[in-house]
């Protein structure tokens, strides 16, 4: 049985802070909708500290900022891009358009469709995470979305210069300078200013997560997303400086980013501790990432690899690093889980900002029913049909009446009657008359 060095904060305590959070955004939403423009100048003031006759940024700004940045910076974007647009397009190639004769005189098919406008909110308030740009805008145009719309904060008081530069590169049609819940209400409900899109993509803190999901229905969504999770799977073959790294590099996200632990090995455990509360001292983003794993950091020792294998589905953690003598063998058996990144050589921070996967993933144990985002999330499959005969309509209404007929639907039924009357020369009578075709 599983024992737990290192336990986090209980759920309960998590609670109380989501009731707050969701009261808030409700109030934020709400407001947008009724005073439009206005309410979004406002919030933006407050908030942010930020405002301007436009929040959309100019085609001047936005090459001033691409300008204001090295030819190092410009091609170290322009590289991660390339990975992953690479993979995005691999991604969409996979997804075809069917049609097929599924019985004589009957066709049917389906259509990938892209949306026609998607929203993607890049974080930066914090930290500039122009990462955020290449998974949302760059995923979006693959898929062949027509207009893409992104929204970031301010940083230190303008646009962030690498977040507006890479959004650009990515293809972006509008970017705004406007972050926060003002900046998801306004790409969903529509101002004056911001005219609605279809879908809203991208990560962001707990009131930019809780505003997607009161949109969820007026808008598509990539997924429910809370903290960023780390879960590392580690056996002996490794140290506890690697393991502590990969927790700690995670928890800097924020100050609720849970990481966890999960070993066959005890003394890694305890060298992993150690090893964190060394980098603690020394870690410029310490802060935050002290107090992740302080509330949130979990340390668990398994007794075998089956039992981890056990324990990692049930965490169904966003990030799954895994560092044992077989990785492969969880990513045969593990089902759970955003993105694995197997073996010591990899690390979820490629996956964060350069190999070429999105690193926009489930979490909150959503990987128990979705992955994360892809081309195929700005896809809609639409079927089709056509029935090229009379002997298959003829048919087809045959089974389709008597079905009818089962439930009680009348008008369905008289659907089948009417085409098999026409098609194949039978006396069928008025549904109505509850008399389905023999």
């Amino acid at each position: 049985m599983a024992r737990i060095l290192k336990q986090g904060a209980a759920t309960a305590e998590r609670g109380n802070v989501d009731r707050q959070v969701r009261e808030t955004v409700e109030k934020i939403l709400a407001d947008v909708e009724a005073r439009g423009d206005d309410a979004v100048r406002e919030l933006s003031i407050r908030f942010d500290g930020w405002d301007r006759d436009s929040y959309r940024l100019t085609d001047s700004e936005i090459d001033q900022c691409i300008a204001s940045l090295s030819e190092q910076d410009r091609r170290d974007i322009a590289f991660a891009q390339e990975q992953v647009r690479g993979f995005a397009e691999i991604q969409r190639r996979s997804m075809v358009d069917v049609e097929v004769e599924t019985f004589p005189g009957v066709v049917l098919g389906h259509r990938n469709i892209p949306v026609n406008a998607a929203g993607c909110y890049v974080p930066g308030g914090k930290y500039p995470l122009l990462a955020s740009a290449h998974m949302s805008v760059i995923t979006a145009k693959v898929a062949g979305v027509k207009r893409v719309v992104t929204c970031a904060p301010p940083f230190q008081g303008k646009p962030a210069a690498a977040i507006v530069a890479a959004q650009a590169m990515a293809g972006a049609d509008e970017i705004y300078c406007l972050g926060g819940v003002q900046a998801i209400a306004a790409m969903a409900v529509g101002t004056p200013g911001i005219a609605p899109v279809d879908m809203l993509v991208g990560p962001g803190n707990a009131y930019v997560a809780e505003a997607k999901r009161q949109l969820f229905g007026r808008v598509g969504i990539d997924l429910f997303a809370g903290p960023t999770e780390t879960l590392i799977i580690a056996d002996e073959t490794v140290d506890g400086e690697l393991c502590a790294t990969d927790l700690l590099g995670q928890a800097e996200h924020g100050p609720d980013s849970p990481a966890i632990l999960l070993t066959t090995s005890e003394q890694l455990a305890r060298d992993t501790m150690r090893e964190v509360d060394r980098l603690l001292t020394i870690l410029p983003t310490a802060d935050h990432a002290g107090r992740a794993w302080r509330d949130y950091g979990e340390v668990i020792v398994a007794d075998d690899i089956d039992e981890m294998v056990r324990i990692a589905d049930e965490i169904a953690s966003e990030h799954v690093q895994v560092m044992t003598a077989d990785p492969d063998y969880f990513l045969e058996n593990m089902s759970n889980y955003g993105a694995l990144f197997l073996g010591p050589r990899t690390n979820v921070a490629y996956g964060d900002k350069v190999i070429g996967t999105n690193h926009t993933l489930p979490t909150r144990k959503a990987a128990r029913y979705t992955g994360g985002l892809w081309v195929g999330k700005f896809l809609k499959t639409c079927t089709y049909q056509r029935v090229l005969t009379d002997e298959a309509s003829t048919i087809m209404g045959s089974y389709c009446s008597r079905l009818c007929a089962l439930e009680g639907f009348a008008g369905h039924g008289e659907q089948a009657n009417v085409r098999v009357r026409r098609h194949g020369g039978q006396n069928v009578p008025y549904a109505g008359a509850a008399e389905p075709v023999a």
